[in-house]
């Protein structure tokens, strides 16, 4: 088992975007689905587990490409019953697995910047005391953004197993309450997800600023 895995939510009901499948936007020619999985292999998570409906290969086949072209174990779960929120499917990620690794990778599929947001993790949880249990990113208001975080398994294993009815319904903030967790402040390319249709045009619009001359 490697020191690093990763569980991508992909899952959401995505109501204020009237139920689309948000980890399907394309957003600078790419999905935010694959937006977070090469995220997560780039900074060396093995396995990746993702946590949602699978799309249709037939239908989406830039998925399927996407997964074939990543140097990892990528593999699919979902929480039962489904659509039991963020701390129910990082429960369910957790049950799939063999084995554990020191560090889970934690990142919501519809991150834009997922890849620099996963790299300044990385880069700054060397340096958390050993008795940090965990390190996320926050916006420019310090919010915790819990969902795009790195955090050591043993508790969030811990925290998983104390959850009533295998976390259906509970927050990210009862999941993760006894854990010892840093944050650190992060630029809006990497902490501003997509929620709404007014942020998807702004990521594509940031996307192609970025990748102009």
């Amino acid at each position: 088992m490697s020191t690093l895995a990763a569980i991508l939510l992909a899952g959401g009901r995505a109501t204020r975007v009237d139920g689309a499948a948000k980890p399907l936007f394309d957003v600078g020619g790419r999905t935010l689905l694959r937006h977070s999985v090469e995220a997560a292999a780039a900074v060396g998570a093995t396995p990746i587990t993702i946590v949602g409906p699978q799309p249709d290969a037939a239908m989406h086949p830039e998925v399927a490409i996407a997964a074939a072209s990543i140097p990892a174990q990528v593999t699919w779960v979902r929480e039962d019953p489904p659509f039991g929120g963020p701390a129910a499917g990082i429960a369910a990620a957790l049950a799939s697995w063999d084995a554990d690794p020191e560090w889970t990778l934690v990142l919501a599929c519809d991150l834009p910047g997922a890849g620099a947001a996963a790299a300044r993790l990385i880069r700054d949880m060397v340096l958390l005391p050993t008795d940090t249990e965990g390190l996320c990113l926050a916006d420019a208001t310090s919010r915790p953004q819990w969902l795009t975080g790195v955090y050591r398994t043993a508790p969030l294993r811990r925290g998983a197993a104390a959850l009533p009815a295998r976390g259906h319904g509970a927050s990210m903030r009862e999941l993760l309450d006894d854990l010892a967790i840093a944050t650190v402040v992060a630029p809006p390319a990497e902490t501003a997800d997509v929620d709404t249709w007014e942020d998807l045009t702004e990521a594509r619009r940031r996307f192609t600023q970025e990748d102009s001359p």
